[in-house]
């Protein structure tokens, strides 16, 4: 199942809140987000129905192995392309705006390509 942009962008916002070692709820991710209580709320229902979330009874969320397996690789997109952009002069502000945007359009292959070259700087 492909998974859109928006999925991503939850998925990894899910991931990045969970590496604080505080269980993760559909609240957290809103004000993370800054998105509304019932988008957030929309959108994991249909996380959780793709397979990608599983939801406890508390309300909890957690990443199954396909939820995390995304969200690494968004967050592994985002983190290097804004180091690479820092690297480049770019404020990192705007590094992580514009990070934000191409983690989710680049190519595998491409992706690829500036990690290579960025392990050789």
């Amino acid at each position: 199942m492909h998974i859109q942009e928006s999925g991503e962008m939850y998925l990894e916002s899910i991931f990045v809140l969970s590496q604080k070692d505080t269980p993760v709820r559909s609240v957290d991710v809103a004000e993370y987000l800054n998105y509304s209580k019932p988008s957030v709320s929309r959108a994991v229902g249909l996380l959780k129905s793709g397979g990608y979330v599983q939801v406890d009874k508390d309300g909890f969320l957690t990443l199954t192995e396909s939820g995390l397996e995304i969200a690494h690789k968004i967050y592994e997109r985002h983190t290097l392309i804004s180091q690479v952009l820092e690297k480049l002069g770019v404020s990192p502000e705007t590094a992580a705006a514009d990070a934000c945007k191409i983690e989710h359009a680049i190519s595998d292959e491409s992706f690829e390509a500036i990690k290579a070259y960025a392990d050789k700087l």
